[in-house]
């Protein structure tokens, strides 16, 4: 589905991306993960063309991504912005159908394709849809992030640090709530975190980056059993470390 072969991102004082290269299998959920500034959301906004690469290339299908107009590349990807930004003079429903807007959709088909993800998310239609963003709890915001994400049926989402603002129960009940749509849907996701639990618990690789560059990708498992250096290993170390010190809290009470 999508291949990053040798993507390279220079500043003048810094190197974002630094010879990148990987392979996302189509339905999957490939998490990047690292450390504040190695590189994971520029490598996002180079697959969109938010951020033009200074070398190398990211195919899609086979088909270079600089085949495509970025307008016309970023319609069909979606994507989850830190901090979510919604539109906060339009309501739900204009928030959710502001891209199939833009590409022509008609009127009636924005309005079933948002009352088909509002049921999606478990937000009543009639409740939610003329509400604005500020009447909406940060969950339901959230909610909302993803759907216009995904409203125009792509097949690719990209989705950086989407629920790292919320409660611990909101943050779980949303993870699994998109796991489970984008199995549904057979939706390719790559999904930026610096929460090594997060990254654990969700993908089905995971593809650590350290300045810039790939570290080890490999399965969730791979990751835990078989760390390719120090670094790999001190990260896998913090929720093996939290678990052991959550089971030694059990074992005492």
């Amino acid at each position: 589905m999508i291949q990053l072969q040798h993507l390279t991102k220079h500043y003048p004082d810094t190197v974002a991306v630094d010879d990148f290269s990987l392979t996302i299998d189509a339905g999957e959920l490939m998490v990047l993960l690292g450390a504040s500034g190695c590189g994971k959301t520029t490598t996002l906004k180079i697959i969109n063309r938010l951020v033009e690469p200074t070398g190398g290339d990211v195919l899609i299908n086979g088909r270079s991504h600089t085949s495509y107009s970025p307008v016309e590349l970023r319609r069909s990807i979606g994507y989850v912005f830190q901090g979510i930004g919604l539109f906060p003079h339009m309501t739900v429903a204009e928030n959710i159908g502001i891209v199939p807007r833009l590409i022509g959709w008609p009127r009636e088909r924005r309005t079933d394709r948002v009352t088909e993800l509002l049921h999606l998310f478990h937000m009543e239609p009639e409740t939610f849809r003329n509400r604005r963003p500020s009447e909406l709890s940060g969950g339901q915001q959230q909610r909302v992030g993803v759907a216009r994400a995904l409203a125009t049926e792509p097949s690719i989402m990209l989705m950086d640090e989407p629920f790292g603002a919320l409660d611990p129960l909101t943050r779980v009940k949303l993870q699994e709530e998109y796991q489970s749509i984008r199995r549904q849907l057979g939706i390719t996701t790559i999904f930026v975190t610096h929460d090594m639990t997060e990254a654990l618990l969700l993908g089905d690789r995971i593809a650590v980056m350290d300045a810039g560059g790939l570290v080890q990708a490999g399965t969730p498992r791979e990751l835990l059993t078989a760390p390719a250096n120090d670094y790999v290993r001190r990260l896998m170390d913090t929720p093996k470390s939290q678990a052991e010190k959550l089971d030694r809290l059990m074992q005492s009470s």
